[in-house]
């Protein structure tokens, strides 16, 4: 169950960028599960990695390879290649010499990304055995096949696809992504693949999407869980009739807004997506020292279940959020300056129960499906918003059952 409308975008061909998908049979025989992707030669390319201390695999070689002017991506499903040691370093490994003799490049060349069930060893035949379709499948126009192919529990495949001009020139930016449990990235999405024809050098590129996914990516949780197989590239196949964008120019200034403004679409669509999620919740955190404070008001709140649950039962339980303000480990937290409001309703001032809170009004706001939850904290000017979602019945029999 997704939370608002999510229907697939009308998706732009991206100059440079070719996709194909096929069936390798991973974890079922009915949908692709393995998605290559290929970059024109002299693009650049940019990657952000889980920090979880157990990354996967792939994790581990996509690091390596991406000094090496990577060509071709290879995408998973069904199989994280976590939590499978050295054997599954020798099984990304091989996956992309399996890629490299398909396409006549390097292995090096390759980055490899995987996600589904950790502790499984990853099926190198199958996926070898399905590469040659997948290869025979690329095409400028399967956006839609490639985010239906990197699914896992996703209800729906998300995508963003915008065009911006510069100098008179466009330049087309496209974006798929896959999460919906064990999403609190740390750094980027369970999984996020960007791509523009822009013309760019790969420093920048990078600078560009490590900004980008820290006020996005970095900005949403479903379960607090951080993922070993997260990752978040951004490929610039430099195809654009635009003129190169450089650090000193007002034009990275118009490029990387773009760039934000496609990881914030794709970051909102997971929590949309989020497991068994039936609301929406934004919380905005105002007035705080500074941006890590109110973020972990933000995360505080967020990752309490007891805020969550209370969502999900529409119950304007609002003492659950000023306890979870309480334990966030703010310092000298003046609490008689603290506010608090659902939607526009505000529920604590000075200290307690707003004077002119009703049980009505906010019963109000919480049988909606989008909720902001805004905390003023009466102490500085930074303000961030972290993104969540409410935890049902339905998170708990998902990932329950998420090997059977």
């Amino acid at each position: 169950m997704a939370v608002g409308q999510c229907n697939f975008p009308n998706m732009l061909n991206v100059a440079g960028i070719a996709l194909g998908t096929a069936c390798a049979g991973i974890k079922q025989t009915i949908k692709d599960d393995i998605l290559v992707i290929q970059m024109a030669k002299h693009s650049t390319c940019a990657a952000v990695f889980t920090q979880n201390a157990f990354c996967a695999a792939p994790v581990h070689v996509a690091k390596a390879n991406l000094a090496y002017a990577p060509r071709w991506l290879l995408i998973n499903s069904g199989n994280a290649n976590a939590g499978t040691g050295d054997q599954g370093i020798h099984n990304a490994l091989n996956s992309c010499e399996g890629l490299a003799k398909v396409t006549g490049g390097l292995a090096n060349e390759v980055l490899p990304f995987s996600t589904g069930v950790i502790g499984q060893p990853l099926p190198v035949a199958k996926i070898i055995e399905a590469l040659p379709k997948a290869i025979k499948n690329l095409s400028l126009d399967n956006w839609d096949k490639a985010a239906q192919a990197i699914m896992t529990t996703d209800t729906f495949p998300k995508a963003v696809s915008k065009v911006i001009k510069i100098a008179g020139k466009s330049i087309t930016i496209n974006g798929i992504s896959k999460g919906a449990g064990m999403i609190q990235p740390n750094m980027a999405t369970m999984l996020g693949f960007i791509a523009t024809d822009a013309i760019i050098n790969q420093v920048l590129l990078q600078n560009c999407l490590a900004i980008a996914v820290e006020q996005s990516f970095n900005r949403i949780t479903v379960d607090g869980d951080t993922s070993t197989n997260d990752a978040c590239v951004l490929m610039a196949s430099g195809c654009s009739d635009a003129p190169e964008i450089t650090a000193d120019s007002e034009n990275y200034a118009i490029f990387s807004d773009a760039i934000m403004s496609v990881c914030k679409q794709l970051a909102e669509a997971i929590v949309r997506d989020g497991e068994g999620a039936t609301k929406l919740m934004r919380i905005v955190v105002k007035e705080a020292l500074h941006d890590e404070e109110a973020v972990r008001v933000g995360k505080t709140i967020a990752h309490s279940p007891l805020v969550k649950t209370a969502f999900f039962a529409s119950d304007p339980n609002w003492g659950r959020i000023l306890a979870a303000v309480g334990r966030s480990g703010i310092q000298n937290m003046v609490l008689d300056n603290v506010q608090i409001f659902l939607d526009d309703v505000c529920i604590v001032k000075n200290g307690g129960r707003a004077d002119d809170y009703t049980e009505e009004a906010g019963q109000q706001v919480m049988n909606r499906e989008e909720i902001t939850i805004t905390v003023k904290l009466g102490r500085g000017e930074a303000i961030q918003e972290v993104l969540t979602c409410d935890l049902s019945y339905d998170y708990v029999k998902i990932n329950a059952e998420y090997r059977t």
